[in-house]
């Protein structure tokens, strides 16, 4: 009998192991879904300088290179400030954010962090560069060391993203001239031009595509994507 009630309390105490042991092993968490596309730059300019149809021109092409890589259902705003009456800054263009590439990796997470807009985001800095500033293809853009170095994107900003307000021509007469008049340029891999800024670093030779191509460039935009 008290071997029995022995075993019987050894097999009480296996239990749990028993049990634990007959557990199936635990799935991981769910990985959420990539965020879809919501930034890039253009894999090609419109072809004509800084001549770009203006403004809404400008925002055509970005809408037509975001279709074709399958986010046309996305309304898509350039990068682009204007001068004079009636001027716009970019930065009032493009949403809140947060903003993504094509292949889900985060840009930045609202309109402050990507200006620097205080002390401590502009120390940090936002994560654009090469190998975030994708374009609609995924592909990187020529940058400093590459031939030809493509790295010189059309903004008419400055730094913090608004539009300049002194006498000079920032923005190639608001993106319709392909010749006289300058425009101010960031880098897409932030390297070069005295500051390594993405929206602001130098102004262009001038506006023909020759000048553009000369100076480092090809004509290219920021696309952000103002809605899901």
């Amino acid at each position: 009998m008290t071997r029995m009630r022995l075993a019987f309390v050894a097999s009480i105490a296996a239990l749990p192991a028993a049990v634990v042991l007959a557990q199936p092993p635990q799935q991981p968490p769910p990985q959420a879904p990539p965020q879809p596309m919501s930034f890039f730059v253009t894999s090609a300019g419109k072809g004509d300088g800084a001549n770009l149809g203006g403004i809404a021109g400008a925002d055509a092409h970005c809408q037509a290179l975001a279709a074709a890589a399958g986010r046309g259902s996305a309304t898509w705003h350039a990068y682009l400030s204007t001068q004079g009456s009636g001027a716009v800054s970019a930065r009032d263009r493009i949403g809140s954010g947060p903003w993504y590439n094509g292949r889900g990796q985060r840009v930045s997470q609202n309109l402050a962090e990507l200006h620097g807009d205080t002390i401590e985001q502009a120390r940090l800095g936002n994560p654009l560069g090469k190998q975030l500033s994708l374009t609609e293809k995924n592909t990187t853009v020529n940058g400093v060391g590459d031939t030809p170095n493509q790295h010189d994107i059309l903004t008419g900003s400055q730094p913090d993203g608004r539009a300049y307000t002194d006498g000079g021509d920032h923005t190639c007469n608001n993106w319709t001239s392909n010749g006289q008049g300058t425009a101010q340029l960031g880098h897409s891999d932030k390297q070069g031009g005295g500051n390594s800024s993405w929206n602001s670093a130098h102004p262009s030779r001038g506006c023909s595509q020759p000048n553009l191509v000369a100076t480092g460039g090809a004509g290219l935009l920021y696309c952000f994507a103002v809605t899901p």
